[in-house]
């Protein structure tokens, strides 16, 4: 973490202006001489994530810092005499450090392990008795794991007598199934939600989940914040002519929250790719709604898996005539052969955010990650003091 506390370069130095050297293939300075800065609607009054991984860094180009200091630090409790706890899982310890520094605190103590036949063994270091307790796990790959873990987590925190304890889940795993669409089908999702509020959690704070009904899968209240406000503040930052932009949404699925990001970035136009199967093992017609010749195309989801969907989308929109593909996804959980298909020259940039983390194994040029930490902090902090989690820029993007 020590390489993460410098202090933020500025945007000149993350995005060279060299156009030899610069990964970003705009148009003439002349095109943009009279051009605006595409813009949120309503301006940002936090400082979100920023760009983890700038992976065609060059020497001049440091690791910039996700992470600034909560602004009102004078008004959090000394940590020794706080009822507040956080604790990780194993399955994302980088963002739960993360979101500790951004709130000013220090990790509890936690012991995890796994015995020789694979079960999981969890033990506090650290008393939580009457305290308000954060334990910070994603059920990302592998699930399983990382469910079952959590489960004990919140068992061991219910059995040594803390107050409160709410699960911090910034990518809800089994959130796809969520209802029955054939016969004979398990709703997963609803599963779960029972496994969790029976293990002992009060509350649950998920990021993006798949649909918003999952929510209603838990007997607990749940706060659900989005994480596109990050990547919102992220492409405001960048100079596209807003004349030039237009949100598409992969599929059919995704166009509510394909029209509130529009909304939200200088009410761009929007368009969608509709794909259909007429037959199995037949080949997938896809056909586009909307005109994106000569445009940058955003391209947004919740998550990517094998990048399938997002990949044949984005190579409709390249015979369609867009100039520039940009993919923005919230959880990527990148199975095989996801980043291939991700790294093929299709997309300008792959922006996602740390909800999963990611290899660096999987790193490729064009691929860009953002950090949630403050998003999660602040909201753990609101959701201790008892506030609404309704505010800018962290409130919802109007999709429920």
């Amino acid at each position: 973490m020590a390489s993460l506390l410098h202090s933020t370069p500025s945007p000149t130095s993350l995005f060279p202006i060299n156009p030899s050297r610069s990964r970003y293939r705009f148009a003439s300075p002349s095109r943009y001489q009279n051009a605006v800065r595409c813009n949120v609607v309503e301006p940002l009054k936090y400082e979100n994530g920023r760009p983890r991984i700038p992976l065609l860094s060059g020497p001049e180009m440091a690791l910039p810092n996700m992470l600034a200091p909560r602004m009102n630090l004078e008004n959090a409790m000394n940590r020794n005499d706080t009822r507040l706890r956080i604790f990780s899982g194993t399955a994302n310890p980088a963002l739960s450090q993360e979101i500790a520094c951004y709130m000013g605190l220090e990790l509890g103590k936690i012991k995890i392990k796994r015995f020789a036949d694979g079960e999981i063994y969890v033990q506090l270091q650290e008393s939580v008795r009457g305290c308000d307790v954060f334990l910070v796990q994603p059920t990302c790959p592998p699930a399983n794991e990382n469910l079952m873990e959590l489960l004990i987590m919140i068992d061991a925190c219910r059995r040594a007598s803390a107050k409160n304890i709410t699960a911090v889940i910034p990518y809800f795993g089994y959130a796809r199934a969520d209802r029955k669409t054939q016969g004979r089908e398990s709703i997963a999702a609803k599963l779960v939600a029972n496994l969790i509020t029976e293990a002992g959690a009060n509350r649950v704070l998920a990021c993006d989940l798949h649909s918003g009904q999952s929510m209603g899968y838990f007997d607990i209240p749940v706060d659900h914040v989005y994480g596109q406000p990050v990547i919102l503040d992220y492409l405001a930052s960048k100079t596209i002519c807003s004349d030039d932009l237009v949100v598409v949404s992969p599929d059919v699925g995704g166009v509510a929250r394909a029209r509130a990001f529009a909304k939200k970035l200088s009410d761009a136009p929007l368009a969608i790719v509709d794909k259909r199967r007429h037959g199995h093992n037949v080949a997938e017609v896809m056909n586009l709604i909307g005109d994106v010749k000569g445009k940058v195309a955003v391209m947004v989801d919740d998550m990517i898996d094998t990048a399938g969907t997002i990949s044949k989308g984005a190579a409709l929109l390249h015979q369609e005539g867009a100039r520039e593909v940009y993919a923005c996804t919230t959880h990527a959980v990148f199975s095989p052969p996801a980043i291939e298909r991700l790294s093929s020259g299709l997309f300008q940039e792959v922006i996602i955010t740390n909800t999963i983390p990611v290899s660096e194994r999987n790193y490729f040029p064009q691929l860009t990650i953002l950090s949630v930490a403050n998003l999660l902090g602040e909201t753990i902090w609101r959701v201790h003091d008892d506030c609404s989690g309704g505010y800018e820029p962290y409130s919802t993007l109007g999709i429920d």
